[in-house]
């Protein structure tokens, strides 16, 4: 009886023993795989219009902030962070922001709004530094925003499309990267030619795969690019298949901010710029024939071509084709020619978008009380909040007229040949139903209120006849 007792012990042992395993295997599941993420960004502004290469940081799904400048391994329930080299931010090398605030300037994915113009984007961009980044770049002495390239941390997606190529890493690494970083020195090194932003995601790209990634000294002239390191990732990916691999775009947020330009490399910039070539053709044909040779050989990847954009469900959808294109503005012109009585605000009348471009011109971001983003109008001589994110655009319907004037805005941007062929194409249908919603919240308020003056207007009818009616003579 003892050897049975002793028996049963021992399996209940092992059977614990097993339990605990599981469970252990079960809760590093998540773990089990990790990611590095190359952001190829679009050029804008001054980069756009000269140089053109654009910008590129490294998300790591596995590695997280304890402060912007020190890291940490992520807890189950976080997304990781967008680590990037600058310069002239806080006299820091690189910057460490969780990726939501990084894409967006707001901390959860409801929050983002539809439509971006330069007050909205600086207000969330402002909101975060002083909840998040105060240690970093302070107040001005007065309390107001400082100036600077500061604004670069937060926000990106309203500036460019971003490209990401992402590659499995082995997350036993992200440990060893955070004590590399965290105890080296981090402070502001940048050099154009020698240590730019690239420079600093080749040497992360590299410490997960070593030789993944490199410069060219053919196609840019020994300078590490953006555009170069995606492609000799892709490259890489293509030869490595049994690495979990994917590539996909970021949409820049539709707005009036202006759109980014497409991505190049050192050459590839002179051979596409005629206000390079052709001086070099007449004065060096030497020189500007290697460019031809360099370009031929290294400029021709495309990050846009075949490119799956995430869409606001976090789903990859392929843009819209011509077709498309044509049945939605054929749709979007249906709705607004059908709500006319309603709304003074079409995507064909001048009048109208000049109208609603006016109210935006006067309203000021704020939040509402839910701390989601809003607008504040002024409607007759009353200061109203208009919700402006995915999740607070429907709770006005009394006052929807700007937020059917916002979607529209954001559909005729969407609609665009050139930016069309960078949007997803459920997000283009998402919107059309949306302002769908809006107009049919917009007629029913309308119809209510018109019901509660005409139930207002008997009401007040009511006692005057019957005054009358007791006056008359009785004959």
């Amino acid at each position: 009886m003892s050897v049975s007792v002793r028996t049963r012990t021992v399996n209940r042992t092992a059977l614990w023993r097993l339990s605990t395993l599981l469970l252990l295997c079960v809760c590093s599941i998540r773990r089990a795989r990790a990611e590095a993420t190359l952001f190829l960004e679009e050029p804008y502004s001054y980069d756009g219009a000269l140089a053109g290469t654009g910008h590129a940081a490294v998300y790591l799904d596995g590695v997280c902030a304890e402060t912007p400048v020190k890291l940490r391994l992520c807890r189950p329930d976080e997304t990781g962070v967008v680590l990037s080299r600058y310069h002239r931010v806080a006299g820091y090398d690189w910057i460490a922001i969780p990726l939501i605030p990084y894409l967006y300037a707001v901390e959860k994915e409801d929050d983002i709004p539809l439509f971006a113009d330069r007050k909205m984007v600086a207000f969330l961009r402002d909101h975060y530094r002083r909840n998040h980044l105060e240690t970093l770049i302070p107040d001005l002495p007065d309390g107001g925003t400082p100036p600077g390239d500061w604004y670069e941390l937060v926000g990106a997606s309203y500036l460019r499309t971003i490209y990401a190529y992402e590659i499995e890493t082995d997350p036993a690494l992200d440990a060893a990267l955070i004590r590399k970083l965290n105890n080296g020195s981090n402070r502001d090194r940048f050099n154009l030619l020698t240590a730019n932003c690239s420079d600093f995601v080749r040497a992360i790209i590299d410490f997960y795969h070593p030789r993944a990634v490199h410069r060219s000294i053919i196609g840019d002239l020994g300078v590490t690019t953006p555009k170069q390191l995606a492609r000799t990732l892709s490259k890489y990916s293509r030869h490595h298949p049994a690495l979990q691999s994917s590539s996909f775009a970021i949409a820049q947020v539709p707005g009036t901010t202006p759109r980014s330009k497409p991505v190049h490399g050192v050459t590839e910039c002179a051979f596409t710029s005629k206000k390079y070539m052709l001086p070099l053709f007449a004065l060096h044909p030497y020189i500007a024939g290697s460019l031809i040779a360099g370009y031929l050989g290294h400029g021709r990847f495309d990050p846009s071509k075949n490119a799956l954009f995430l869409n606001a469900n976090d789903d990859l959808d392929v843009p819209p084709t011509r077709a498309d294109r044509r049945n939605y503005q054929s749709r979007l012109q249906e709705l607004t020619q059908s709500a006319t009585s309603l709304t003074n605000v079409s995507p064909n009348a001048s009048a109208g978008e000049h109208r609603w471009n006016s109210r935006l011109a006067a309203a000021e971001p704020a939040f509402d009380a839910t701390g989601k983003p809003a607008m504040q109008l002024s409607v007759d001589g009353e200061i109203r909040g208009v919700g402006v994110a995915r999740a607070n655009i429907l709770n006005s319907p009394a006052d929807s007229e700007f937020a059917i004037g916002l979607v529209e805005a954001r559909l005729r941007e969407e609609l665009k040949p050139a930016i069309a062929r960078k949007t997803a194409r459920s997000d283009v249908e998402n919107d059309l139903l949306l302002l769908e919603q809006l107009l049919t919240l917009q007629a029913r308020a309308t119809s209510a209120a018109n019901s509660a003056r005409e139930a207002s207007y008997g009401a007040e009818r009511l006692p005057s006849n019957e005054s009358a009616n007791r006056s008359d003579p009785i004959p």
